[in-house]
């Protein structure tokens, strides 16, 4: 119950965030597709550097484990271009369209709809992935780090510093 109650939270702290940062607009979701408006890249790439040294910090300090997927191609390349396809069509991507339907935005339904949809048809064509698409390019479990074979903090530093640099460009075009 306690991690259903700390899921709920982070849940309203993040839709909030989303909210605050103007993700949740159709124009800015446009203008991330046309590269033409980086909010949402900012967004998303400071959640993700920040994720990044907390998620390495927690496991170097032994207070989480670090779960690490399976790198598979064929479903990635095949799920990227389903999910892109899905978020130009539509203006929103998945994250985006709950929120913006919280705000009353009830084009964003679709969007809900399609997840459902795309969740079920996923479910059913399962075994048949499985067998095919799901065996594409398996890399097994692996980072970048482990590749390049050195410790993951140089890579995080060179990752955030890139980040802000990155920030700073976006910042004097103006985007």
């Amino acid at each position: 119950m306690k991690m259903l109650i700390y899921g709920l939270l982070t849940g309203i702290a993040f839709g909030f965030l989303l909210q605050k940062g103007r993700v949740l607009r159709y124009d800015k979701q446009l203008g991330a597709l046309r590269l033409r408006d980086m909010t949402i890249i900012k967004f998303m790439l400071s959640s993700i550097l920040v994720g990044m040294v907390g998620v390495y910090l927690l496991v170097d300090l032994e207070l989480a484990k670090l779960s690490i997927k399976t790198t598979i191609l064929g479903g990635n390349i095949v799920g990227g271009l389903i999910f892109g396809l899905g978020w130009g069509l539509l203006g929103y991507c998945p994250g985006t369209s709950a929120g913006a339907l919280g705000e009353g935005r009830w084009d964003a339904i679709w969007g809900i709809l399609g997840m459902l949809c795309g969740a079920a048809l996923f479910a059913e064509s399962y075994p048949l992935m499985k067998e095919t698409v799901l065996t594409w390019g398996n890399l097994g479990k692996l980072t970048l780090p482990q590749v390049l074979g050195i410790n993951h903090w140089p890579i995080i530093i060179l990752c955030v510093v890139g980040g802000i640099f990155l920030f700073r460009f976006f910042e004097k075009k103006k985007l």
